[in-house]
């Protein structure tokens, strides 16, 4: 499988982190961003959006994080593997917090933060009290269970984690929500290699964050 990636995406450390997990060897391909090599025609022809991550798997050609990793675990998984159970109910569960993160939380935080750094917006007001809200309700799912859809370590796990990482990135205070902070932690101790595939990465990311006003071309090219 050809895995094309940036480290700075949050989105392909959670494809990369899946990979461990199951055991499999992603061809790891890098496309720099920053120069642009995503409008490189060899690319645009496999991805029209030109983003990250991509995966190609022989004949499939995807992207779209979460997709990825649903795809993983169902091709290569076991046959009732943990991270994605064939249980309807258990995986609707799993799928709600998937969707919360793509379409709650990380966006939440992409339309708080993004102004903030790259357009110079004043800090505070209606976008800093949708993305509390929104973690608040992980928070919640977080009180009772040791992970996001459970008892047991889940693709929303998987996927979330990319986006707290974006929030330690920020430096955004998590000390009001303790049962985020402790299963943070506890995914760092728990998930195979995250300190080797998340360091690298998040130092990155950070680096783009405090460039300047102006957003760098990474942060338009980097899927969900």
């Amino acid at each position: 499988m050809d895995f094309y990636y940036h480290p700075a995406s949050p989105y392909c450390r959670s494809v990369m982190l899946v990979a461990k997990a199951l055991k499999l060897n992603l061809n790891l391909q890098f496309v720099d961003l920053m120069k642009d090599e995503q409008l490189r025609p060899t690319f645009t022809v496999l991805n029209p959006f030109h983003c990250v991550p991509t995966l190609v798997d022989n004949d499939l050609t995807m992207w779209e994080s979460r997709a990825i990793l649903v795809y993983l675990v169902d091709k290569y998984g076991r046959t009732n593997s943990r991270l994605y159970p064939k249980d309807a109910k258990t995986r609707a569960i799993i799928n709600q917090r998937l969707f919360f993160d793509h379409g709650t939380l990380g966006t939440r935080l992409e339309d708080y933060y993004y102004p903030l750094y790259f357009e110079g917006a004043t800090p505070g007001g209606e976008k800093l009290e949708k993305l509390e809200e929104a973690l608040a309700v992980l928070n919640g799912y977080l009180i009772n269970n040791p992970y996001a859809a459970g008892p047991n370590i889940t693709l929303a796990d998987y996927s979330l984690v990319s986006t707290v990482t974006s929030l330690e990135v920020v430096q955004h205070d998590l000390s009001k929500y303790p049962a985020i902070s402790a299963w943070y932690e506890g995914c760092k101790a728990t998930m195979a290699d995250f300190q080797e595939i998340n360091e690298s990465g998040m130092q990155q990311y950070r680096a783009y964050f405090e460039s300047g006003p102006t957003p760098p071309a990474t942060a338009y090219a980097v899927a969900e």
